[in-house]
């Protein structure tokens, strides 16, 4: 397969650089262009890339040189596929631009997510929202995806195995990373040894977009699912890894069994499809009493290509029609980066992007 040439917008910031890692030696995309602000305009990417544990870039990935962020700049670089980690203030009219010029634009910004013809995608929710974008090719010859705010990805989810029990209602309060705040999201004396317990609009968000995922296809309309959410959102002194305690109410009585059966056994079209970055158990069910712990379990996932794609849940505790457990997802990969570029192989193999 010829590799299709692919930009990454706001390539400086934590969910940027993520895109940068996952994006380096890809087997289906090739980066070919980088911005960022003006700030980071002429730097090399190998300049500003933190790497941390994680291995290094490849040489010619690290030799791009970084543009400034401006549909201009995109176009020109030839890029066809435009990943876009930049903040919801400035990524609407830019995507919509791109779009126009029919450019393919997987966000991770909320400024589409509720748009009527733009999927709000996790593939192995709800994939077969994806007919929206035809009518966005057929208008545009682009197309906007967008991926879910960081919490849903991993509660909707673990939502979509259980929803053959008939869900009805779910309350969720999350534990969220600092990570998810971007890099100057909270100031270290405010968050050390401290717990906030409010994140503006993430409480909505949650109930919005949740409900829009699991929703059905009608035509060429969403009809939202009719569960109840009652969720609560803070903020933690933890590094990456957004923790969540959920109870779900059902129809009728359940076991933890079958419940716990349900959700490990849970495969969908990326893993049938062998997508490079879809882990092969997307939902992974432990039995130690303390566990996901962000420490120990935000990184799981396999393959390698796959770390931080896993949703890892523990605690399980069913009585009656209710039950309840903690659930982990790694905020920055599976919450941002990587859910958009898993958005974008399955387009692909779904024959979305152009003649590929």
């Amino acid at each position: 397969m010829k590799k299709i040439k692919a930009a990454v917008l706001g390539c400086t910031g934590m969910v940027g650089q993520q895109f940068i890692r996952l994006l380096d030696d890809h087997p289906y995309f090739e980066l070919s262009c980088l911005t960022a602000s003006p700030h980071s305009r002429g730097k090399r990417c190998g300049e500003t890339t933190a790497n941390g544990d994680q291995p290094a870039l490849g040489e010619k990935t690290a030799s791009l040189v970084i543009r400034e962020t401006t549909a201009a700049a995109v176009i020109q670089s030839g890029a066809r596929v435009v990943f876009s980690a930049l903040p919801a203030s400035i990524s609407g009219e830019l995507e919509m631009e791109l779009r126009k010029n029919g450019l393919f634009i997987f966000s991770n910004a909320s400024s589409h997510r509720m748009d009527a013809l733009v999927p709000l995608l996790i593939p192995e929710v709800n994939s077969a929202h994806l007919e929206l974008a035809w009518a966005q090719l057929r208008e545009f010859s682009g197309l906007i995806i967008t991926n879910s705010n960081c919490s849903v990805a991993g509660l909707a989810l673990a939502l979509k195995p259980l929803t053959a029990f008939a869900v009805q209602a779910l309350t969720v309060t999350t534990f969220q990373a600092v990570s998810g705040a971007g890099q100057r999201g909270v100031a270290a004396w405010d968050i050390m040894g401290n717990v906030i317990p409010h994140i503006a609009n993430e409480e909505e968000k949650i109930a919005s977009e949740t409900k829009k995922i699991l929703g059905t296809l009608a035509g060429k309309q969403i009809r939202d699912h009719g569960l109840e959410i009652y969720p609560s959102c803070s903020r933690v002194p933890v590094k990456e890894g957004h923790l969540q305690s959920v109870s779900v109410e059902f129809a009728a009585p359940v076991s933890a069994s079958e419940i716990a059966t349900a959700l490990s056994g849970f495969s969908a079209e990326p893993q049938q499809m062998a997508l490079p970055t879809a882990p092969r158990r997307p939902i992974i069910v432990l039995d130690a009493p303390d566990r996901p712990q962000p420490a120990l379990d935000a990184w799981a996932g396999e393959p390698t290509r796959a770390r931080g794609m896993a949703v890892t849940l523990g605690r399980l505790r069913c009585r009656g029609k209710r039950c309840s457990f903690f659930l982990l997802v790694h905020n920055t990969v599976r919450g941002a980066a990587g859910g958009c570029v898993l958005n974008a192989e399955l387009a692909l193999k779904k024959r979305m992007l152009g003649g590929n």
